[in-house]
């Protein structure tokens, strides 16, 4: 009997803790599945520490009639945070979402880990009260900041919302922007701002300025520190298109996405020019530019490739690339490589098809694909390990380097290197594309860049040339002699000074029997083997072996350590 009372006490004790709680909750219609029980109740907690029943002190009841009570100071937070949540009202975000773009929410919903996201800076308002301004305050300030996780790793984001005043920027927007890019850098995890603003906030004057001459230099300081990633999801323009132009990825949308120093409007009263914002600035226009690295159709399929970049890169400078589970073995021949360059050596192939045949599971992230097209640069896995591929590609310009091609693979490099990334190389290049629209443009100066970032870079380095590897180029594309580690080539390779023809035309310029002096040339220069006895390159490699060599050597490299002597910062040829 006395089991049975205490029983029906316990279970009489436990819906009145289980209905209190519903009511705390505000979710009273959810009380007999709070399933709340205390430590005391469930014996989880020491008899002497229990207390007696006289001790126990109820809560005051809510008032009678009463079934979702709240503290006053609990609903006016609650109210903060729904206006917060609103931006600028529903109507707006209508308006965004039929013009086929998400709320700054919704897009870190889609690109963090679910339930991930912690925002900060939730309530902060602006503080002018000039041009009507202090009768509009919507908490955040039309940008919202915070960290979360992508794939279990720490990010921090920043993502303005175009709903709430254009998404302009005044100076507490662009101090909630530097709050997060500063916390970012502390701890050594990566930024990425998802950008969507009209730019500067009128109304602030010189104060917005300020704000963004403030968020440049954290980006500055941030370069080689973290990782900065940087999506366009609408207009951005005037001083805010410098932002991302510092950053190390810059990513578009079709169609949405604009970017300019000075609008269609602007360029009408001074060029004279008729232009469409899409034509000035759009993601066609920048993929072509080389500003951009990347365009998308829609956002869902942008934000979900972001993702994927993530994953390959260090969460800073003081840590290695990720690793990840391999399952494509390391020494796995490739016997299509055999064929894979032509006999005749004026005939172009795709080096695209030997990356991806070489490469884990055949997985390669192209970066710019539209700009310097001539050269491909990009990220791969070997082993499992990050790797940074730089190649030539022998379908365009029959892989001539020129402007272009300089500065985007000189970016890429020093991208790598200052995030300990290894450099994996594929060479087959005549040259420098020759020429008055280079050399006036600047080609000693450009390609200079790529030779400085091949020669000043730590990181492990091995290059394989696949077929032709002349004159100055070769010497830029990761050769031995700028310290590369482990440096092969096919015996399809021809290193030398310049193509047989040129050079016999130069060397028996005059005499009759050209043709078989051509041909003494070729024998002696027009392989690799010349190089390989001076110990210019390391081994003469079956291609099918390609992978399984690489993967044998970055191995070997993974506690390479190498320095470059003390400096303030170096000066290369801007």
């Amino acid at each position: 009997m006395l089991s049975r009372a205490i029983s029906r006490s316990r279970s009489r004790l436990l819906e009145a803790c289980q209905s209190a709680v519903a009511v705390a909750t505000g979710n009273a219609a959810a009380r007999p599945a709070t399933g709340f029980t205390p430590a005391w109740l469930d014996g989880n907690v020491p008899a002497h520490s229990r207390g007696s029943a006289s001790e126990v002190t109820p809560a005051a009841p809510a008032p009678s009639g009463v079934t979702n009570f709240k503290r006053p100071a609990v609903l006016a937070l609650e109210e903060r945070e729904r206006r917060a949540r609103l931006g600028g009202g529903q109507q707006k975000i209508d308006k965004q979402h039929k013009g086929g773009k998400l709320t700054a929410r919704e897009r870190i919903q889609v690109l963090v880990d679910p339930g991930s996201f912690e925002e900060l800076d939730m309530l902060v308002e602006h503080r002018c009260h000039d041009f009507g301004m202090d009768k509009t305050h919507i908490p955040g300030d039309g940008v919202v900041t915070g960290s979360a996780t992508i794939n279990g790793r720490l990010v921090f984001l920043f993502s303005q919302d175009f709903t709430v005043l254009g998404g302009s920027l005044s100076e507490t927007h662009a101090a909630k922007i530097i709050k997060v890019m500063e916390k970012a850098m502390k701890a050594g995890a990566p930024v990425i701002g998802l950008n969507d603003s009209g730019g500067a906030r009128i109304q602030e004057g010189v104060h917005s300025l300020s704000g963004y001459a403030k968020v440049f230099q954290l980006n500055v300081l941030a370069s080689g520190v973290i990782p900065q990633i940087s999506l366009i999801m609408g207009p951005c323009a005037g001083g805010a298109v410098y932002s991302p132009g510092l950053t190390d990825f810059v990513i578009m949308m079709k169609g949405t996405s604009h970017m300019f120093v000075t609008g269609p409007d602007v360029v009408r009263q001074v060029t004279y020019e008729e232009v469409t914002q899409e034509q000035l600035g759009g993601a066609e226009a920048h993929t072509k530019s080389g500003v951009v690295h990347m365009a998308f159709d829609n956002e869902l399929d942008a934000l979900a490739r972001v993702r994927d970049l993530f994953d390959f890169l260090p969460l800073s400078f003081k840590e290695q690339p990720p690793r990840r589970i391999n399952f494509d073995p390391p020494n796995r021949e490739v016997p299509a490589l055999e064929f894979a360059v032509p006999r005749d050596p004026n005939v172009a192939y795709d080096m695209m098809g030997i990356i991806e045949k070489v490469v884990d599971a055949g997985q390669f992230y192209e970066l710019q694909p539209e700009f310097g097209k001539n050269m491909i640069v990009g990220f791969a896995r070997m082993d499992g390990g990050t790797v940074g591929v730089v190649a030539n590609q022998p379908m365009e310009q029959a892989g001539c380097i020129d402007i272009d091609a300089s500065v985007k693979a000189a970016r890429f490099v020093r991208f790598c290197d200052c995030f300990n990334i290894p450099l994996v190389t594929f060479v087959d290049v005549p040259g420098f594309m020759p020429g008055t629209k280079q050399e006036h443009g600047g080609i000693i100066r450009h390609g200079g860049k790529l030779l400085y970032a091949y020669a000043e870079a730590t990181v492990p380095k091995v290059t394989v040339i696949t077929r032709k590897a002349y004159g100055g180029a070769y010497d830029v594309m990761s050769s031995k002699h700028l310290r590369g580690d482990a440096n092969f080539a096919w015996p399809s390779a021809e290193i030398a000074v310049m193509g047989a023809k040129g050079a016999a035309g130069i060397l028996f310029r005059g005499q009759k029997d050209k043709e078989a002096q051509t041909e003494e040339y070729v024998q002696k220069f027009a392989n690799p083997y010349s190089a390989a006895s001076a110990g210019f390159v390391d081994a003469v490699i079956m291609p099918q072996d390609t992978r399984k060599m690489l993967c044998r050597e970055l191995d070997r490299l993974r506690t390479k350590e190498l320095k470059n002597p003390p400096k303030k910062h170096d000066n290369l040829p801007l």
